[in-house]
């Protein structure tokens, strides 16, 4: 029997005649068969959040239950897909509907027609449990895309098949306990149900970015969860383009979590035409893109994280490293605010629902790195990168805070340096990463053990410019001796010409590890050769209009392909500076 609605409040609606619900129930509304969530029961009456627009509905509407939660479906023709929040499949609305998305519509999330090769991994007669790899479909050049055996599933393989099938085709056939069960490509999964795993594991390596200024003082751990705080103009969403770019991850899932609508049209421009650096393909075709933009209702908004999330931890069960982007969840904060109000609940801090800090938590903590289910030693991850947009750059508000309690990496974003045009504008001095000593390990075999020294070299000069910067200010820089100016023209350096990186130019939108130890190793030697003239009573002047300065602020434009020129920067530092101790004339 239909429930009825008695209430409609914007994207909220209260029904009557719905004992039969339960929390988390997808329903159907109206006749136009608008998509709902149960989220409150009372009684025989539910409060349901509609994921699309509700004007027009009023009092006596049919709803009507489906019995499911909100799921979303996991098969080959993920990888490319660009999805609303509930994961309706956009491009094909837009054939089917137009520009803009009609009501009730009602269209498979993914592909029912295509066909996909399959091709088995095991023989008939094996035995198999859940988690274990059956076949593959090369869904795109990059990714392969493996159809695991169904949680919950293990037996033995009584029939399997090669050659190309739909989604929801019989692929193979296993015995268990309870009978025979046809297994096709589709799943189906709650999306606010995390995904069973054997065990979580510590990260002992980082994700490399490319970006210097993330890599070199705050990197980010595989597995990993980080924030990216920052006001209005600072640069979040280019921060978070570059990451999906150039991270080291197998597979990107962007959510467009309430951003303007121009922010995603420039992902669905910029990574068609952007190439996968290790592949030459487009990066599209290892992302699948979200996007529930800031006019789409605000219900779908609180509903993508989720799908996000889910999709990502689906492919972390075939033993990919998969990275998410969620931008931003403040805007899904808002959502979860908005709910709240209509709901009538008591408001916590700011208005936000009491229940802010651990919905967070539950995002965040579903992100690691983690030992498969199945036979063998498979390992997946799922890195998590999340946006935070406090109104007027403010940290101390309880988005902002309740995310800082979760996260082990901050990159604060400043004002000040996105307007003097430092990208990326992050600010070294309140930003951290709490993953530095469990990754040392990996940076001492793969790329120096010299490598932390000069982290630590870097980030103390940073501190004390910020020090001496005070100083500066009240007596100018002439009453500093030449080891402190010195310092700060060391400084100067690793700000413009390794912390600074141009996200628009071919070389140095993406820096390698090796290059960037390399880039390091310059900046140490010449600040350590330049004190050593400074003793030998060589004047500063001398010493910052040398030829070699000049070279290490252009080494962040040597190809990958010649990094045999730092060689030839290295040896121009040493006779330089040499050459100037030896002259030296006491004019310091």
């Amino acid at each position: 029997m239909a429930g009825k609605t008695v209430k409609v409040s914007g994207p909220l609606i209260i029904a009557e005649n719905m004992a039969d619900c339960k929390m988390y129930d997808v329903v159907r509304v109206s006749e136009k068969g608008l998509i709902g969530e149960v989220i409150e029961l009372r009684g025989d009456k539910a409060s349901i959040q509609v994921y699309e627009e509700t004007s027009g509905l009023g009092p006596g509407e049919d709803v009507v239950s489906t019995g499911e939660p909100l799921s979303v479906e996991l098969a080959p023709g993920l990888i490319q897909g660009i999805f609303d929040g509930i994961q309706r499949p956009l491009t094909t609305l837009y054939f089917k509907y137009g520009a803009r998305i009609s009501r009730g519509v009602s269209v498979n999330n993914l592909d029912r027609e295509k066909k996909w090769k399959f091709v088995p991994s095991v023989k008939e007669g094996a035995e198999v449990e859940e988690g274990d790899v059956l076949g593959c479909v090369q869904e795109t050049e990059i990714i392969e895309h493996r159809i695991l055996v169904p949680n919950g599933m293990r037996g033995k393989v009584v029939s399997i098949y090669a050659g190309e099938f739909t989604i929801e085709d019989t692929v193979a056939v296993i015995a268990t306990d309870s009978g025979k069960r046809p297994v096709s490509m589709l799943r189906k999964w709650p999306v606010r149900c995390g995904r069973p795993y054997k065990e979580k594991l510590a990260p002992t390596e980082p994700m490399v970015t490319g970006q210097r200024v993330v890599d070199t003082l705050f990197p980010i751990a595989r597995g990993g969860v980080a924030a990216v705080p920052g006001p209005f103009g600072s640069g979040k969403t280019v921060v978070q383009h570059q990451l999906a770019k150039w991270a080291d991850a197998d597979i990107i899932v962007y959510v467009g979590c309430g951003e303007r609508g121009n922010e995603m049209t420039d992902v669905l421009n910029e990574f068609p035409a952007l190439k996968d650096p290790k592949t030459g393909e487009p990066i599209m075709k290892r992302t699948v893109l979200i996007a529930n933009t800031s006019d789409m209702p605000v219900a779908a908004r609180e509903a993508s994280i989720y799908t996000g999330i889910t999709i990502a931890e689906y492919f972390r069960d075939m033993g990919y490293n998969v990275a998410i982007m969620a931008d931003s969840t403040s805007r899904w904060a808002e959502a979860l605010r908005e709910m709240s109000g209509r709901l009538e609940e008591m408001p916590g801090d700011e208005g936000y629902p009491a229940y802010l800090s651990s919905r967070l938590a539950e995002f965040y903590e579903r992100a690691g790195i983690v030992k498969l289910l199945g036979s063998g030693k498979k390992v997946g991850s799922v890195t998590a990168i999340g946006a935070v947009s406090p109104p007027g750059g403010d940290l101390s508000e309880p988005v902002a805070q309740a995310t800082l309690r979760i996260v082990k990496v901050f990159w604060g974003l400043s004002a000040s340096l996105a307007y003097k045009r430092h990208f990326p504008a992050i600010d070294w001095l309140i930003s951290y990463s709490l993953y530095a000593d469990k990754i040392k390990d990996w940076y001492d075999s793969n790329v120096s053990a010299q490598f932390f020294k000069y982290r630590q070299f870097i980030m103390t000069v940073l501190q004390e410019e910020a020090a001496l910067d005070e100083i500066v200010r009240l007596v100018g820089m002439d009453a500093l001796s030449s080891k402190d100016r010195l310092t700060m023209e060391t400084a100067k350096i690793i700000r413009e010409d390794f912390l600074h990186q141009n996200a628009f130019d071919d070389v140095d939108t993406y820096t390698s590890m090796k290059k960037q130890f390399l880039m390091l190793k310059l900046i140490y030697e010449f600040n350590a050769r330049a004190r050593e003239a400074i003793a030998d009573f060589t004047g500063l002047n001398d010493i910052l209009a040398s030829s070699c300065k000049e070279k290490i602020g252009r080494a962040k434009y040597i190809t990958e392909d010649n990094l045999s020129e730092f060689d030839e920067i290295l040896k121009l530092i040493n006779s330089e500076m040499k050459a100037l101790a030896q002259g030296g004339d006491g004019n310091v």
